[in-house]
């Protein structure tokens, strides 16, 4: 299984596979039609709360990474969850799609990691 991450920002590619935005907001100044999305999975953002705390700040990385797991694993993100692991399941590639600027410490990437290590 490939899953990469990829900014809201960036051009769609046939490449990409199911595109699954992972973010609790739509990113700024995207227009629907335009992002090409399979799906839209609120429930896999990290809580406010978290997101706010982490401020996108890396030094923060770890702990963040060890806090949005325990979010994962709560009731809460399991039908998302379910979902996306259906998707995971039935392709070959798919690309998470997040809005930060930061591309190496952001939810995507810590939740690409999680499936990848088999966390969930």
């Amino acid at each position: 299984m490939d899953i990469r991450i990829k900014r809201a920002y960036e051009d769609a590619a046939r490449s990409d596979g199911p595109r699954i935005l992972v973010d609790r907001i739509w990113p700024r100044g995207v227009a629907k039609e335009d992002a090409e999305l399979e799906t839209w999975l609120k429930g896999l953002a990290p809580s406010i709360e978290l997101r706010k705390w982490f401020d996108h700040d890396p030094e923060k990385w770890n702990e963040f990474r060890q806090r949005y797991l325990k979010e994962l694993k709560k009731n809460d993100a399991a039908e998302d969850l379910k979902e996306l692991q259906s998707i995971v399941k039935d392709h070959k590639r798919i690309t998470l799609v997040f809005a930060a600027k930061d591309t190496e410490h952001n939810n995507a990437a810590a939740l690409r990691d999680f499936l990848n290590n088999g966390d969930l």
